[in-house]
This record gives C-alpha cells, structure tokens and sequence, in this order.
C-alpha cells in the first residue's frame, strides 16, 4: 500500500533504507595508483557503523538513505582535505519498500540459484 504524496514534495523523507555501490575517483593525483585513498576510505566506512564491502571496482554500503549519502559526502571531504582537489564519483544507488534486504542477501539469492542450477540458456 503506498502512502499519498504530501501538497508540498519538500517534506518528502527519504528512504528508511538503501544499498549504495560508489566510486570515488580522486583525480590529479601524484601516480596512477590509487590504493592510499581507498584505504583511507575503507577506514572511516569502518568508523561509520554501516554494513561495507570493499570489492575491486567501488564500495557497497548500507544504510539509510540519509546515513549512506552523508558518508560517501565525508569520503570526499576526508579526501579533500588530504589534499585532493578534485574527486568525481559514481554512485548507483537502490531503495524497496516491500521488504528489508541487504546486499549480503541480493548475492545470497543468486548464488543459491546457481547451486540450484538452471538449465534455461
């Protein structure tokens, strides 16, 4: 059942939950390499409380809406402030209301259909 939009959209809240992947790419950086950013990253999701996954091409975090999209905001000031001038990020982002799911669950769900096997093709 939905709920009904409120006159002003202003007022809207955000959503109660959300899985995030993002990437942060910090640009004019003294080598290729970007390791040293991402582990500074990785330190302040461990700071945060929210549930993350490190893989090789971003972060997964969960969270609030509100929760989630201050700490990708901290990553860029944290950056910034260790003397990254320019950050550009992607960010893909998923909210559902029918029932509470993380992204450990989303991976579970696939990998017990390939167990299962499938013999479309």
């Amino acid at each position: 059942m939905s709920t009904p939009l409120p006159d002003d959209l202003t007022t809207l809240s955000t959503p109660p939950a959300c899985i995030a992947d993002f990437c942060l790419i910090p640009l004019g950086t003294p080598t290729a390499s970007v390791s040293k950013e991402v582990a500074q990253v990785q330190r302040l999701l461990q700071k945060s409380g929210l549930v993350f996954h490190l893989h090789s091409a971003g972060t997964t975090v969960e969270g609030s809406w509100d929760q989630v999209m201050k700490v990708i905001g901290q990553c860029h000031a944290m950056l910034h402030a260790n003397g990254v001038v320019r950050i550009q990020s992607d960010i893909r982002v998923g909210s559902r209301t029918d029932k509470k799911q993380g992204f450990r669950d989303k991976v579970e769900a696939v990998e017990r259909l390939l167990e299962e096997g499938d013999d479309e093709k």
